[in-house]
């Protein structure tokens, strides 16, 4: 790899993502910017909701909250922020959101240098541009580390994976939530933000539950208030005399806490979604459902992971819902090929 050179900038601001698979992703390049600028201190400027994963990551100085919501321009509040950080003494910025909105801020507090790739006409804004080639770096962990480099230089050819560190004690939480203390943990994560199409069918959620209960296990399904009504439906398929073992904590936690819940979990299962990069970055025993989409842009980073999909016509479409109505990318990807990536997992 090409050094970077020593007259770099050693405060760095970075302009974070807005969801929570991405902003795991973020850490491969906090990661790579302390290895090669051991000296760096690094901020990021993120919604509130993200502390809990900056948090967790060792590499990060400080969070800096942005306060306007996800798409909203608020000119005058980035102004405001922009003069609020003047003082941080900040010589670089990287932002990794295409958007001009994320571009603001970094311009308005004067931060010398501002990194980032080409998108949505940023010119003056940025003075540190740089254009895409998606061939060179196909992956989202790519992007995003190469704009902590120079343009000249080559990537390391492994990438660090996001790595969160815990270390809470879950056991008041656990006791709140009546969970119990004994049994081995199957966490499902049967959400997924992005759309009905990135969600497995709740019967086959169930089948998987049923399965491990029997083998003695608890299962946790987990995920926003959002996803309580799916979670229901899971623990409603299963047999009566199992339910007792199954907890619907969708929105009973905070992310903070669903972070520190998951890190205990002894296997997960989970949709394309938020959730599944916290539980790879965790070192979980992941596997992953795909069916609308892919992973290769974005696939679950950990050492213990099986991505399981089928292979359709129609596939994969990367819409919300399915444009056809049958959604067989999801629905024909049987339960046992699940349980059979579980056991693999646990050799």
């Amino acid at each position: 790899m090409n050094p970077i050179p020593e007259t770099l900038p050693q405060q760095i601001l970075i302009v974070g993502p807005s969801w929570v698979g991405d902003m795991v992703m973020a850490q491969t390049l906090f990661k790579l910017l302390k290895s090669e600028r051991p000296d760096c201190a690094i901020d990021v400027l993120a919604p509130a909701w993200s502390r809990p994963l900056l948090e967790r990551m060792p590499e990060v100085r400080a969070a800096v909250d942005m306060p306007l919501g996800h798409g909203k321009l608020g000119l005058g509040e980035r102004r405001r922020l922009g003069k609020a950080l003047r003082g941080g003494g900040y010589r670089q910025a990287i932002l990794l959101p295409n958007s001009l909105k994320s571009a603001l801020v970094p311009w308005f507090a004067g931060i010398p240098r501002r990194t980032g790739w080409r998108g949505e006409l940023r010119y003056g804004l940025l003075n540190d541009l740089r254009v895409l080639d998606k061939e060179r770096y196909p992956l989202m962990i790519q992007r995003f580390a190469a704009l902590g480099l120079e343009k000249s230089a080559a990537l390391p050819q492994d990438l660090p994976y996001p790595k969160l560190e815990v270390g809470t004690d879950t056991g008041e939480l656990r006791g709140r939530l009546s969970l119990d203390a004994e049994r081995p943990v199957l966490a499902l994560c049967p959400g997924a933000e992005f759309g009905p199409s990135k969600r497995w069918p709740e019967q086959h959620y169930a089948a998987v539950a049923e399965e491990r209960i029997g083998r003695g296990w608890q299962v946790w399904l987990m995920g926003s208030a959002n996803d309580r009504a799916v979670c229901e439906q899971i623990v409603e398929q299963l047999p009566d005399e199992t339910r007792q073992w199954a907890f619907n904590l969708a929105g009973e936690t905070d992310l903070a806490q669903a972070i520190d819940l998951l890190a205990e979990a002894d296997g997960v299962v989970s949709n394309d979604s938020g959730l599944m990069h916290v539980a790879a970055a965790l070192g979980r025993p992941l596997v992953a459902v795909y069916g609308s989409t892919s992973p290769g842009f974005t696939p679950p980073l950990g050492e213990r992971v099986r991505v399981v999909s089928i292979e359709v016509e129609c596939g994969p479409c990367f819409q919300r819902e399915c444009p056809l109505g049958h959604h067989k990318c999801m629905t024909q990807l049987m339960p046992d090929r699940v349980v059979s990536a579980l056991d693999q997992l646990a050799t």
